[in-house]
């Protein structure tokens, strides 16, 4: 009991010795170990979901395998959504998994570097500028060990104030199929919902963290790298895949400006592994140039504006199938699409 008691108090974000009282705001370093708790089971293996943590956006699910639902719970939600969709006329596509994108047979790809200089000349006016929130349509992948996987579409607005304060606005939607019904787990209870339902429209108060990824991105490739890694709670270097992972967090919290984009479009130039593909049209009918990256089981696609370098999405698929829980080679499992 003795050695268990240990390890709580060496975990403990705030102990009785701190600078803070137990009931006032943490400090950066007891963030950083209270997000670590959260992240991580008892194995130290990644948890599948993070719940919503008051006072900031939604964090993404760590290591990029941001899936809508824990296993444990996916195998009810996976056989009521099944049942609503076969059961409900013309809803099938709403709800279906999407397609993985394509790269345009015989398009020319664009090497990193040269769009990384690209962006650098698009960025000499320093104009558009950085801005905190995002704008976000996502597809995530649910799976069951009994049930075929299903997908959730959403939609997410976050917009801060100059107070601190900020609001999340969260819709159903999925923009391939506008106008019909789409798959929600509000409330925990998987249903299908009119297109554009509002999931959620909440209002936040001030929260002034400094630590990333609340804290402005730097404008230089080197400090964007070590941003990136402490907005991982990790103090290991990031492989390229979890480098991917950490741009996908970043991008749920800040709309890059045209200098932050550019630094960004520098530091994955230097990615190893990250090779160019050639042109994709992308789920919101952008044209973006493709750069795939092979991970263990999965491959990420990252699509950059061809002008600007700018982060149009990232799309995860399986590379290997996972037959225990419905899921076949290529199927996708999840997409992300920002804008202005």
């Amino acid at each position: 009991m003795a050695d268990e008691l240990e390890l709580l108090r060496g975990a403990d974000p705030v102990p009785p010795h701190g600078s803070r009282f137990g009931d006032g705001p943490l400090d950066r370093e007891a963030e950083r170990r209270l997000e670590r708790l959260l992240r991580e089971r008892p194995s130290g293996r990644p948890t599948r979901r993070m719940l919503p943590v008051p006072g900031r956006p939604r964090l993404p699910v760590p290591g990029r395998s941001r899936l809508a639902w824990g296993l444990a719970a996916t195998a009810v939600v996976a056989a009521l959504a099944v049942t609503l969709v076969l059961s409900g006329p013309s809803t099938t596509p709403a709800v279906a998994a999407p397609r993985p994108l394509v790269v345009q047979t015989g398009s020319t790809p664009v090497p990193l570097d040269r769009l990384a200089d690209r962006a650098e000349q698009a960025a000499a006016d320093g104009s558009p500028r950085l801005r905190k929130g995002t704008h976000v349509l996502s597809w995530s992948m649910g799976m069951s060990d009994d049930k075929p996987p299903v997908t959730l579409p959403e939609e997410r607005i976050v917009r801060w104030r100059a107070d601190g304060s900020h609001t999340e606005l969260v819709v159903a939607t999925d923009p391939r199929h506008p106008g019909r019904p789409v798959l929600s787990d509000e409330g925990g209870e998987p249903r299908l919902v009119d297109d554009g339902h509002v999931l959620s429209d909440r209002t936040y108060p001030p929260s002034w963290s400094d630590a990333p990824p609340q804290s402005p991105p730097p404008d230089d490739p080197a400090r964007l790298r070590a941003y990136l890694t402490e907005a991982q709670y990790t103090d290991a270097p990031l492989t390229t895949s979890e480098l991917l992972d950490a741009v996908a967090v970043l991008l749920d919290h800040w709309t890059l400006g045209a200098r932050e984009t550019a630094t960004l479009a520098r530091l994955l130039a230097g990615a190893e592994g990250l090779r160019p593909a050639g042109q994709v049209t992308d789920r919101l009918g952008r044209r973006g140039q493709a750069y795939v990256h092979d991970g263990s089981g999965v491959r990420h696609m990252l699509i950059l504006d061809p002008v600007t370098g700018a982060v149009l999405g990232l799309e995860t698929t399986f590379t290997t199938a996972e037959p225990e829980y419905g899921v076949k080679k290529g199927d996708v499992m999840s997409y992300s699409a920002w804008t202005r």
